[in-house]
């Protein structure tokens, strides 16, 4: 035992001055301790695979999941922020998952970004978190009860208003305070359907900001930032929807009506942009203003999200990319976006799902447009172009042509000019014809339905004065044939036909205008000079007779066709946002007819919106050329309908005064019925003499002649 302490006392003696004279009391750093598992989500619906593909399943999940957050790792227990359960006795995994997130917030993401997400061809994953799984074990196990269905609510007509029997349109104003609805039958003066009387006894607006219609005009879209998004509709605009969106300043409907996306342009909002169902009212995915890695300045604005023509395809432009979600997943398509190195504008087709793309030089490469199809991501056409300093993409509302403005520039990079590049979608291989002109071109627009387009020119783009060209891209030719058989051999006969090639129609000079508006019925334009410093003139002119009227609406800033077509509206408005307006005194709009006549005129003190109710053409162009062929057919039942409806009118107008002209005659013929009554009394009274009986008058005539001037002329 004395061995043992003196080994000790040696080693004691060798420590000497290692040891702290600190009394040991250690306080060891613990990290810290979770006492929840916001952070965890549980992934499911997963393929069961068996042991030899357990790690390659790993990889594909774990690639997915990294994508969207930062997960918890551990270099000493090799923990990479994924367990994948496995069951030794069946030699397959359990078909789920565990996902640990650094943060809660990045848990909430990927259930957002994941749930429901096309894994492969036969799994779409559900994801939830880990907190509801654990009150999910708690729930006793009992028989399944159907639950009853809600009572069926049928709801309001949204086409009520295309019945009316006097094919009247409507539109909505946004003045002062209020927000009215109006039926319009292009002869009259406006009439108020509604005013939201209804929501005033209840003491509540339906509208704080801006209105917008639908694409086809089943519903109005109010916005109230504090509530959100309040969609009206029927005969009666009952309420039929509402989506929260606070702060909101725009909405956009998808052009079947299917989905509305809510924006409130707040760059601090992770949630800025909403896009929600319109009939089931769910919120499908949340977007922030600005795509990631894209530049965020004040003078560059956020690119805006656009809807393919069938609702199937949502888009938004990124750095290098456009993003492809598809409805109603609101998935990227084929799980990534599509490449478009340089890009700065794209357009959906308005009739096919093809992009319209254009980006300029860049790394030695030319500037290009492209045309790209969707979903195949095949390039139908691309066009090269040379010393671009901008372009400019204009549809033709059917998709059957494409007009692109390019802005070039020289060497020098000191002058600019343009050309108009223009494609044909329905020919093969989709020829591009350049249209060279000398002028600085300042707006361009395609008639609708139509091959015709007009082009506003100019040496000087702010020249005062400008032209207007009119160009078709089909051109009409005639065909000269010679009979070489039969009785008519030798004879010659003449046919007239149209080929796909670009001509001039004519030029109109000396213009005053800025923009263009063509009917949506086509053949008449209206050429107007818009903005506070311009002149308001309006010129209406009709490219097929020639024929122009000249009118002006002082500091008109707006022009409305309404759908037919018929009429046209010009306004001066002001934005809702506030603000000093310098030209207050001249808000209010005219209405027009498509001939230049005025209709009637609205003047108000704030006037902040005028919006035709849109409706869907529902005939072919075939159809329409065969009613304005036919159209004396029915000019004698549109002349009987037109009186009867100037007759009910007029009935309805003079109803108070034919009341007041029947108690007028009711009253005399009570004082005539009474004098009757009482006339045998008054001869008794008169002694028998009867005023009124002319036996008892003498009747002299009596002609008096009155000098009343006197002119004497010396002839000579």
């Amino acid at each position: 035992m004395a061995d043992v302490d003196d080994i000790l006392a040696e080693e004691a003696a060798e420590l000497d001055g290692y040891f702290s004279d600190a009394p040991l009391d250690p306080e060891p750093e613990y990290p810290p301790l979770m006492k929840t598992f916001e952070n965890v989500v549980i992934i499911t619906n997963l393929p069961k695979v068996p042991e030899k593909k357990l790690e390659k399943l790993m990889k594909v999940v774990l690639k997915l999941v990294s994508r969207i957050g930062t997960l918890v790792t551990s270099d000493e227990t090799g923990f990479q922020g994924i367990e994948v359960p496995f069951n030794q006795e069946n030699d397959s995994t359990e078909g789920f998952a565990l996902v640990e997130y650094e943060t809660a917030e990045e848990a909430k993401n990927a259930i957002s970004v994941l749930d429901e997400y096309k894994f492969d061809k036969n799994h779409s994953l559900s994801v939830s978190l880990y907190s509801r799984a654990e009150k999910l074990k708690d729930l006793e196990e009992t028989e399944f009860v159907e639950p009853e269905p809600a009572p069926f609510v049928e709801k309001p007509n949204a086409t009520a208003w295309l019945e009316d029997p006097s094919q009247r349109d409507q539109f909505v104003i946004r003045q002062g305070k209020e927000t009215m609805v109006h039926w319009f039958d292009a002869k009259n003066e406006p009439i108020c359907d509604y005013d939201g009387s209804r929501e005033k006894e209840a003491g509540v607006s339906w509208c704080e900001f801006y209105c917008h219609w639908s694409p086809k005009g089943s519903y109005l879209a109010t916005l109230v930032p504090a509530r959100g998004v309040i969609l009206w509709s029927g005969s009666t605009y009952e309420k039929t929807g509402r989506f929260v969106a606070p702060d909101v300043k725009t909405v956009l409907f998808s052009p079947q009506e299917n989905y509305i996306i809510t924006n409130n342009m707040r760059r601090d909002d992770d949630t800025a942009i909403k896009v929600y169902h319109v009939q089931s009212g769910k919120l499908l995915r949340a977007f922030p203003l600005y795509p990631d890695n894209f530049p965020q300045h004040e003078d560059i604005p956020p690119p805006p999200f656009q809807w393919s023509h069938d609702d199937q395809y949502l888009a938004r432009m990124g750095q290098n990319l456009i993003s492809i979600y598809t409805t109603p997943s609101m998935r990227l398509l084929d799980k990534k976006s599509l490449i478009a190195e340089g890009i700065h504008e794209f357009q959906w087709s308005p009739k096919d799902n093809i992009l319209a793309c254009w980006a300029p030089e860049q790394n030695n490469s030319p500037a290009h447009v492209d045309l790209i199809e969707i979903p195949s991501r095949k390039k139908l056409r691309q066009k090269n172009l040379f010393n671009v300093t901008k372009c400019n993409m204009v549809w033709q509302n059917n998709g059957d042509y494409l007009a692109v403005k390019v802005t070039r520039h020289t060497k020098s990079k000191k002058t600019l000019y343009n050309n108009i590049e223009l494609f044909r979608l329905n020919e093969t291989g989709i020829p591009v014809e350049m249209l060279d002109t000398k002028d600085a071109v300042m707006a361009l627009a395609w008639e609708p339905r139509g091959s015709r387009f007009a082009m506003v020119h100019a040496e000087n783009p702010s020249s005062t004065k400008v032209s207007v060209s009119f160009y078709n891209m089909m051109k009409k030719t005639e065909i000269i044939t010679v009979a070489k058989k039969g009785a008519k051999k030798g004879q010659q006969s003449k046919q007239i036909t149209t080929v796909p090639e670009l001509n001039l129609i004519e030029t109109l000079e000396g213009k005053q205008c800025n923009f263009v508006f063509w009917s949506p019925a086509g053949q008449t334009i209206l050429l107007a000079s818009l903005g506070d410093s311009a002149s308001g003139t309006l010129e209406f002119y009709d490219v097929d007779t020639k024929s122009l009227v000249v009118k002006e609406h002082y500091r008109a800033n707006q022009v409305v066709w309404d759908p037919a077509g018929r009429t046209v509206a010009t306004c001066v408005s002001q934005p809702v946002e506030g603000g000093h307006f310098k030209f207050a005194m001249d808000n209010g709009y005219i209405i027009w007819s498509f001939q230049g006549k005025q209709i009637c005129q609205q003047s108000f003190e704030t006037f902040y919106q005028f919006l035709w109710r849109p409706r869907e053409s529902l005939l072919s162009k075939t159809q329409i050329n065969k009613v304005r062929k036919n159209l004396k057919k029915y000019e004698k039942q549109f002349e009987k309908a037109d009186k009867e409806r100037q007759r009910a009118l007029y009935l309805e107008e003079t109803k108070g005064k034919r009341a007041e002209r029947k108690k007028i005659r009711d009253l005399r013929s009570q004082l005539a019925s009474l004098r009757n009554e009482q006339r045998p009394r008054h001869l008794e009274l008169l002694g028998g003499y009867d005023s009124e009986d002319d036996s008892n008058y003498v009747i002299r005539d009596v002609s008096k002649e009155i000098v009343l001037s006197t002119k004497e002329e010396v002839v000579v």
